[in-house]
């Protein structure tokens, strides 16, 4: 007679063996690494902060309850909150995926995930703002959330098939775009300089300046930048004393980044091509002068 630990035994170490089996007969591009479940929370942040912005600001309005002076503080910074989150999930999961490994469909994850994050959350946000504003600016607030999909997605399709120089982003990267892109909408500015600022913001998402990866140290500001920028929406949020200055000091800090930076890459580019030209000058000059 067999024993019954004996045939428990038997039946543990046979599943063990099938589910060894399957996982070597599993595609290699079905299994997910640790960067791509950090990239699949970027993609539920960029979900929920669309959640929030449809339950806790759009639906108020429609309905015309609990809404505070034309938007609802805890949802707008719940959702802002979550972009952020998911700006923290893209930073880490490049990261992780550099130090350990990605699997063959983390690149395709990671630009479907900013799609979402990056592309419709913050394209939301801009269209459910003018709807809130001002009914009479709910179609050009449209088009500008239009404007704001087809950069992110232009250039997330650009990333995939330009090759840069190492340590370089050509265009404004997408999650600096929509976190400055929700400065503006957040600064509560006139409608038609807050219109220009957005459509600014999604051309240089398209444009050619270049902008540094966040690698060392700057990787280390910019995450020190969006914990600094949490805090800020949470004060914001709970209308602690000084809240509405700090967001409007984070959020005017953010729009001045986002316009500094262009002007520092564009200055650079120009002094670059003028020193190539000047070294080309001078190398004719010295083989002009080797000529007998």
């Amino acid at each position: 007679m067999i024993d019954p630990d004996t045939r428990a035994a038997d039946w543990v170490a046979d599943g063990e063996a099938e589910a060894a089996e399957d996982a070597e007969e599993m595609p290699l591009s079905m299994r997910l690494s640790i960067a791509d479940a950090l990239t699949l929370g970027n993609a539920t942040c960029g979900f929920m902060a669309v959640y929030f912005t449809t339950t806790g600001i759009l639906i108020p309005h429609l309905t015309g309850s609990g809404v505070e002076t034309g938007m609802a503080r805890h949802s707008a910074a719940t959702a802002v909150i979550l972009m952020l989150g998911a700006a923290i999930f893209d930073l880490f999961d490049g990261i992780v995926a550099r130090k350990l490994r990605s699997s063959p469909m983390g690149a395709e994850l990671d630009n479907l995930s900013d799609l979402i994050s990056f592309g419709l959350a913050p394209a939301y946000f801009v269209l459910v703002y003018g709807m809130v504003a001002d009914d009479a600016h709910q179609k050009v607030s449209a088009v500008a959330a239009i404007v704001v999909l087809l950069a992110v997605v232009l250039r997330l399709a650009r990333f995939s098939c330009v090759t840069m120089k190492d340590g370089m982003f050509q265009g404004m990267p997408s999650p600096f775009g929509a976190l400055t892109v929700v400065s503006i909408v957040l600064l509560e500015l006139p409608f038609i300089p807050t219109l220009l600022a957005i459509i600014g913001t999604a051309w240089l998402m398209v444009s050619r300046v270049e902008y540094p990866k966040p690698r060392g140290v700057l990787a280390v500001a910019m995450l020190s930048w969006i914990v600094g920028a949490m805090a800020m929406l949470a004060a914001w949020a709970f209308d602690a004393p000084g809240g509405q200055l700090l967001l409007q000091t984070g959020c005017a800090l953010q729009v001045v980044l986002g316009a500094v930076i262009p002007l520092f890459a564009t200055a650079r580019r120009v002094n670059t091509f003028r020193d190539n030209r000047r070294e080309s000058r001078e190398a004719r000059q010295a083989q002009a002068a080797q000529l007998p």
